[in-house]
């Protein structure tokens, strides 16, 4: 990967990305930012936060272990890359999170996601996510539903299945802390699940992606 690095970058870097290039659009929590770099010009971002929801926290390993939990919340890269860039990206990144960490992400089935990168990045896979409905904006659909919930003044508001997704763990540790995350793991390890992935349109060009050296 000659020409290729990958080190932090402020959040402030990463908004272009998410509210425009990511199909999300829109910021989650961000405590760790991280770009991929090709020749000094910022090609991708990958960041993680803390799980919105406390309940994963725990559900994960259990309580002893629910302020370990990271999310790998958002990742998105351009288009014509080398074949392995995605898979080197998202390794260098696991080696610049402080340790020990568990790690979860989630391949989304509404865009027919399945979660290779991970599966190539040997992440644990855990299985789909609970069926549960959702609040949402009419008028603004893309919306995250807790920030629907928190808005009063949204007057068009409807309720939805929220689309189940692929859940992946990844333990961040010595051989011991590893061995101990897994031991309290509490979802069934499952096999890899397969099948056609749906790429969505990734052609915007970000403002960010510019020389951040000069």
């Amino acid at each position: 990967m000659n020409n290729y690095k990958v080190t932090s970058i402020k959040k402030k870097q990463t908004y272009d990305w998410l509210l425009h290039k990511h199909y999300a659009k829109r910021i989650p929590q961000i405590i760790y930012a991280f770009g991929l770099f090709y020749k000094n010009k910022l090609v991708g971002i990958c960041t993680f936060g803390y799980p919105p929801s406390p309940a994963l926290c725990i559900g994960v390993c259990g309580k002893k272990y629910k302020n370990f939990v990271l999310e790998l919340n958002r990742l998105c890269i351009n288009d014509n890359l080398k074949n392995n860039s995605l898979s080197f990206f998202v390794s260098k990144c696991l080696k610049l999170i402080p340790k020990p960490k568990i790690l979860v992400s989630y391949a989304d089935t509404s865009q027919n996601h399945n979660g290779y990168i991970y599966q190539a990045t040997n992440w644990i896979y855990t299985g789909l996510s609970a069926k549960r409905s959702e609040i949402y904006d009419i008028d603004n659909p893309n919306k995250h539903s807790k920030t629907v919930s928190q808005n009063l003044n949204i007057k068009n508001i409807g309720y939805r299945q929220r689309p189940q997704k692929h859940r992946y763990i990844y333990f961040l540790g010595t051989k011991k802390e590893k061995k101990q995350f897994l031991k309290n793991l509490n979802y069934k390890i499952k096999k890899y699940p397969k099948g056609l992935n749906k790429k969505y349109d990734t052609s915007y060009n970000p403002q960010t992606q510019q020389d951040l050296f000069i």
